[in-house]
């Protein structure tokens, strides 16, 4: 448009939000500093020597204790504690990367929303020049992938007002375009801009920030879901995932196949996305919060965690009901979500959810220790140094044709507390509480059982296991199986098919957390830990 002296002007209006208002609003502080005044001075200086107390107790929880058990939205609003952790976090902010371990512990607890931007870049690894390196990127030069990143903006969060203003859209532009062009084997996929938009709110003044979160963001979570053919790692993904379900809610899994409402209906949207397409922002920070300190296979687990809340209506009602529950998904409660989500992972063996097509290993990171590859709530299975004893890549048809997941001989031998020759090659094990119980289910004949066969296992033969119907026949080692129902149950055998027809059928009797071994009985043998029933005299 433009203006004529007598201040008449010529075409386009402009949008008022678009133009310059420089009015200054002065906020008093008096509410803030009365409030604060009985504040120590202790809590603006706080300690950080290494020797922590354990968690769930932090540096600033022990004193607002009271405040630190409170839900997380009163805590965010809690001004006291509040101060207390957006001081701490300030002060190991600056150590970063040499306090890497301790943003990760006080991380668990809660992340101060006024530092969330730059505590995520913390636990993505985020550092170096990223401003030079941003600034180094061509986001001028016209490329093909505009025209779809122009018609994708507009429709991306646009509830809110930052995201939705003209700088914002601008903001949007620069740092998908910047992505695009510095990822040239990959390309740019409808759903790119909402997992952009939580990077570019929370650093929505430093977009070189916000570039380098969502690059370190991709590989970890959504390794190669970006390639121009990205079907084989959707389909091993979302077959994953069904091998979740059936493994945490076997009952909803049974169902969910029988109607045909599989995960390649309603999931591509949650996992390309990583549930930003799906929740709005408020819910994706405190989600988020949570699977930045997960590793790789956290997803799934968010994924079955938002199956199981809207379990009744799922189990009452059929494929077309299902199309449209999802198609406008219900109140997800997201603290709910995302504890249950914590405590799935925790049952799921780590090997459980091998993927072939996930991020390879990388190399091994400088001798510290303050960089090496964390994760809370477990390491990631995809970065531990490979063995006889790790998980074999299979064919994706293989795969699919399998209901209950495998798992690796090391997790059989760390889950079980095996000892023997093999015992360096396991996994560091966890501390005992925290390890799931488990049955050994091995379904081969009773000649080759009492030839050798795991500590502690059950011998149930494949062929005498089931009635014509499916059902368990009774016997002393069936009900020892039912006396388990709850806890993880590993079949072992030495045919494929037939572990894998066993699981299933325990699948179908709602039997939960259900795994086979892979490899068989015959990746234990060279191990040494097979043992043999003594002799009755």
């Amino acid at each position: 448009s433009f203006l004529l002296e007598d201040g008449e002007s010529f075409g386009q209006g402009r949008d008022r939000s678009s133009l310059l208002d420089d009015t200054t609003v002065t906020l008093s502080l008096c509410q803030l500093r009365n409030r604060l005044k009985d504040v120590g001075g202790e809590a603006f200086y706080p300690l950080l020597e290494d020797d922590q107390p354990a968690l769930p107790h932090s540096n600033s929880s022990n004193e607002l204790s009271a405040a630190a058990t409170l839900p997380l939205i009163i805590r965010e609003r809690d001004t006291e504690y509040q101060l207390n952790r957006i001081v701490l976090f300030d002060r190991l902010l600056k150590a970063y990367p040499y306090k890497k371990n301790q943003i990760w512990k006080e991380a668990r607890i809660d992340i101060p929303p006024l530092l969330r931007g730059i505590t995520w870049a913390a636990l993505l690894g985020v550092e170096g020049a990223i401003e030079a390196k941003y600034d180094a990127i061509d986001k001028d030069t016209p490329i093909p992938t505009d025209r779809q990143i122009e018609v994708d903006i507009p429709r991306c969060h646009q509830y809110d007002e930052l995201l939705s203003s003209p700088e914002g859209h601008a903001k949007f532009r620069r740092v998908l375009k910047a992505w695009v062009v510095s990822h040239p084997n990959l390309v740019y996929w409808q759903g790119l801009d909402s997992l952009c938009a939580p990077f570019l709110y929370l650093n929505f003044n430093n977009e070189a920030l916000a570039y380098a979160c969502m690059s370190a963001f991709i590989p970890k979570y959504l390794y190669n879901f970006f390639l121009k053919d990205n079907s084989h790692v959707i389909q091993e993904y979302l077959t994953v995932f069904s091998q979740m379900i059936a493994f945490h809610d076997p009952e909803l899994s049974n169902h969910l196949n029988e109607i045909g409402f599989i995960p390649d209906l309603y999931a591509i949207p949650w996992f390309l996305t990583m549930f930003t397409h799906v929740f709005p922002l408020h819910k994706i920070f405190h989600l988020w919060d949570t699977l930045l300190l997960g590793n790789s296979s956290f997803p799934f687990c968010i994924g079955v965690a938002i199956l199981q809340q809207l379990r009744d209506r799922l189990l009452a009602n059929g494929f077309n009901e299902c199309i449209l529950l999802f198609s406008d998904l219900p109140e997800i409660d997201i603290e709910r979500c995302v504890r249950e989500s914590i405590n799935l992972f925790r049952w799921t063996p780590k090997s459980a959810t091998y993927r072939q097509y996930a991020q390879p290993p990388r190399p091994p990171a400088d001798s510290s220790g303050t960089r090496s590859s964390l994760s809370c709530f477990s390491a990631d299975y995809q970065e531990a140094p490979r063995s006889d004893l790790s998980r074999d890549s299979i064919k994706l048809d293989d795969l699919k044709a399998e209901v209950s997941p495998r798992i690796s001989a090391e997790d059989l031998i760390d889950l079980c507390e095996l000892t023997g020759p093999s015992h360096s090659k396991t996994p560091v094990k966890k501390t005992k509480p925290s390890k799931p119980k488990l049955l050994v289910v091995d379904i081969r004949n009773s000649e080759d059982f009492n030839r050798g066969h795991i500590s502690g296992s059950i011998n149930v033969p494949f062929a005498s296991a089931f009635t014509a119907e499916g059902d368990l026949i009774q016997c002393p080692a069936t009900a020892t199986l039912q006396s388990f129902k709850g806890r993880v149950v590993v079949i072992v055998g030495n045919v494929v098919k037939n572990t894998a027809a066993f699981a299933a059928h325990l699948v179908k009797n709602k039997y939960p957390r259900v795994c086979i071994l892979d490899g068989g009985i015959n990746k234990i043998k060279p191990t040494g830990l097979l043992t043999v029933p003594s002799p009755q005299i």
